[in-house]
């Protein structure tokens, strides 16, 4: 009776023992009275096993080399076979939690009882008497339920909870064999420091897999099952020390029972406990390449491929154990980081952005942008870092975009090139341009705006004069491009810019007004860089894809395929790759060169409200873009200090046009150069301009008198300088601001 007595002190796991014992000798006491039957029946009349929910599992992104870059978890786990566990694992496992594991039916009596004995003569719960079935049964309980009401009545220290747990467990005992319960229980138990089952746990404690733990690692891991709280080793030196109290009880425990030398263990005893804490980052916000990891996580989140709807694609994600393979590639991003990084600042309130894409798969190969991801502190809009993913539109976490500029100057080009336009035709253009009248949208409704009057953007472009498709393009001369706009009919440029892809950063339908041609429409880098590799693939166009592969927690793959379709007459693409190839040897970005054939496009805003380059190779495309983050219309690109640098105003050429030489030219340095095929010059060659010849010569002579006049001025400004009673060195100042490559720009007519 003292025996008895007591148990109402010890709490439940001791009076449990009591109850359970009783009940198993109820039969032999009473007879066939009815509380032996009711006793006895409790462990015949037994329920179906527990449901089981498929454990969640860390969701990984991998780039194209297969090295994770990010992942996704409501519990870091990752399931594995007991194959795949080191057997002194399963030695120490077992010899800590249920010695008698492989003897007993689901209940051991005999531990039972020894637990009940112990913790009476201790005055204290020192050691538990649940079967480690007893305690699988408890985590699929906890691992299932839906509501905290659920999982607080999974762990509720009732007597009721504990005799139905062990029916459960006496169930799930006919259902599976030892190996299998064994398998089910490493992988659903939690070790501590945030790592559910055993090879979380290897890799979170140690930086090792299951397969590969040693006696004192496996031991140590044994012992963290029991008080994974209070053990945890990512909490401090305490905790580690109470974790190797608990690593010798098991090493200990293996030597009584003969699974290891006494001997061995004791050495093991004096070793350090060793631990290499490994992190084990979740979410964008701890990804290597945030921005890359954003597009995809809004992609498994938005698209009802993954899930009807937006709960069932959250949950997916965050449990779903998927592998996911990204068109990533780590060269590429990491040259798109650098190269934006050596020119904008994080700090900086103006921001670049930019987007690297395969053309003949549409796979994303690279996002980067200049600020850091995250939000600042105290939630601060301005700073180091920003919660928008600049480089993409707002349906995969982006920002509003920027107005695209001249580059959508190329969808009036290959519209003209398909009527049937000439390399070397053209008109006569005026110093300005109001557009009254000739502009339609698609629904035939007249957009015309004679209150607006369009000049040349400066540093793109000159005043009047004649010009030919081709003059035009490389000059980036805005009434030129109105004007040929106006020829080949507004709608039909819409048209063209949407058969490949372009539509608005925010979703809203694009602005069919006059000054489409001029980029009033605003993008995000992915759009353009997919759309500027549609004539890379000589017209085909490919969907911009982040995605290329998901496996599920069961091992099968599921590819996902590129999305493309010929969208455009190869040879037009191929004419507009040969009038975009002149950009770099005669137009805006003449003097600037990745070393082998390239075709792009300019892109500033009149006003100086942003500024783009876009730009491919057959190999790789790319885009950049350029604005205020505080908003492009209050803050225009002008006397401003950008990276450390001054800029008295950033042209598409001056910022993005570098940016982009760099990251593609790190890009590709392990890639073959390709060229583009040639244009068939009976279909597109020739033309005529009226004036344009004269007026080619005209600028020849200029340019070369400028030439003689900074070469004067190079020789002899300083001596002047010194006789004129002024200062030899030259100093910047905002009407002469020293220039992008930092040297002083001489007063001569090209700089004008």
């Amino acid at each position: 009776m003292s025996v008895l007595r007591s148990i109402g002190g010890l709490g439940v796991a001791g009076a449990l023992c009591g109850v359970l014992a009783a009940a198993l000798v109820a039969p032999a006491v009473s007879g066939a009275g009815l509380a032996a039957k009711s006793a006895a029946n409790v462990f015949v009349d037994l329920p179906p096993p527990p449901r089981e929910e498929p454990l969640a599992q860390v969701t990984r992104l991998l780039d194209r080399t297969g090295k994770t870059f990010a992942q996704f978890y409501e519990a870091n786990r990752t399931t594995v076979r007991l194959s795949q566990v080191a057997p002194v694992m399963r030695q120490a496992i077992v010899a800590i939690e249920d010695a008698r594991f492989y003897e007993h039916g689901g209940l051991d009596v005999r531990g039972t009882f020894r637990a009940l004995l112990t913790n009476t003569q201790a005055g204290g719960i020192k050691q538990g008497g649940s079967s480690l079935t007893q305690q699988l049964v408890k985590n699929i309980l906890v691992e299932s339920a839906h509501t905290e009401q659920e999982r607080d009545r999974a762990r509720a220290p009732s007597v009721g909870r504990k005799i139905t747990e062990l029916r459960l467990a006496l169930a799930l005992e006919k259902k599976y064999t030892k190996d299998e319960l064994l398998e089910k229980y490493l992988n659903i138990a939690y070790f501590g420091a945030g790592a559910y089952g055993v090879e979380a746990a290897a890799r979170r404690f140690f930086s090792t897999t299951a397969a590969e733990l040693t006696l004192t690692q496996a031991a140590t891991l044994a012992g963290a099952v029991r008080m994974p709280y209070s053990t945890d080793p990512s909490l401090g030196p305490a905790r580690q020390a109470r974790l190797k109290e608990r690593r010798d009880i098991v090493l200990d425990r293996m030597a009584g029972l003969g699974q290891i030398p006494h001997r061995q263990a004791e050495i093991a005893k004096r070793s350090r406990l060793a631990i290499r804490l490994r992190p084990e980052p979740g979410g964008c916000g701890q990804s290597l390449y945030p921005y890359y990891c954003l597009y995809v996580q809004r992609e498994l989140l938005t698209n009802q491929v993954f899930g009807n709807t937006a709960a069932e694609r959250r949950t997916r994600m965050a449990r779903g154990g998927l592998v996911i393979r990204t068109g990533l590639d780590p060269v590429a991003q990491r040259a798109a980081d650098e190269a934006i990084r050596r020119r904008v600042h994080p700090e900086d309130t103006e921001v670049a952005a930019e987007a690297m894409i395969s053309p003949d798969t549409g796979r994303i190969r690279a996002m980067a942008a200049s600020k850091e991801f995250g939000r600042n502190p105290g939630d601060r809009k301005n700073g180091r870092k920003t919660t928008f993913n600049l480089a993409a539109d707002v349906a995969h976490g982006g920002g509003m975009g920027f107005q695209a500029g001249s580059t959508f100057k190329v969808f009036t080009l290959a519209t003209a090139l398909r009527q049937g336009w000439r390399f070397g035709q053209g008109f006569q253009t005026p110093g300005s341009l109001v557009p009254s009248q000739g502009y339609r949208d698609c629904a035939g409704r007249p957009v015309n705006d004679p209150r607006a009057t369009i000049y040349n953007a400066g540093g793109e472009g000159s005043g009047g004069g004649p010009h030919s498709l081709s003059t035009g393009t490389w000059k980036s001369v805005n009434i030129f491009y109105m004007m040929l706009e106006r020829k080949v009919g507004l709608c039909n440029v819409v048209k063209t810019a949407r058969a490949l892809g372009i539509t608005r950063a925010d979703g809203k339908p694009l602005r069919e007004v006059p000054t489409f041609t001029l980029g009033i429409n605003e993008m995000d880098p992915v759009t353009v860089a997919a759309a500027f590799a549609t004539f890379a693939a000589r017209g085909r166009y490919c969907r911009p894809l982040a995605i290329v592969e998901i496996v599920g927690r069961d091992g099968v793959p599921t590819r996902v395929p590129p999305a493309c379709e010929q969208v455009m007459d190869r040879q037009v693409a191929d004419a507009v790759n040969y009038v975009l190839s002149g950009v770099f040897t005669q137009g805006t970005m003449r003097g600037q060169s990745i070393g082998r054939p390239v075709a792009g496009k300019t892109g500033t805003n009149n006003g100086y409200t942003s500024a783009w380059f876009a730009g491919y190779t057959p190999d790789l495309a790319a885009a950049v873009s350029m604005g205020d983050i505080r908003g492009s219309y209050r803050f225009p690109l002008q006397n401003v200090e950008i990276g450390g640098q001054y800029y008295g105003s950033v042209q598409g050429a001056s910022l993005p046009g570098p940016i982009w030489v760099d990251s593609m030219q790190g890009a590709l340095r392990d890639t073959p150069a390709h060229g583009f095929p040639g244009p068939d010059m009976g279909r597109f060659g020739g033309g005529v301009t009226p004036g344009l010849k004269e007026a080619e010569e005209e600028e020849k002579r200029r340019e070369a008198l400028g030439r003689g006049r900074d070469r004067f001025r190079d020789r002899f400004g300083p001596w002047l300088g010194e006789r004129r009673g002024h200062h030899a060195r030259w100093r910047p100042s905002r009407r002469f601001p020293r220039s992008f490559d930092g040297r002083p720009p001489w007063r001569g007519p090209r700089h004008r």
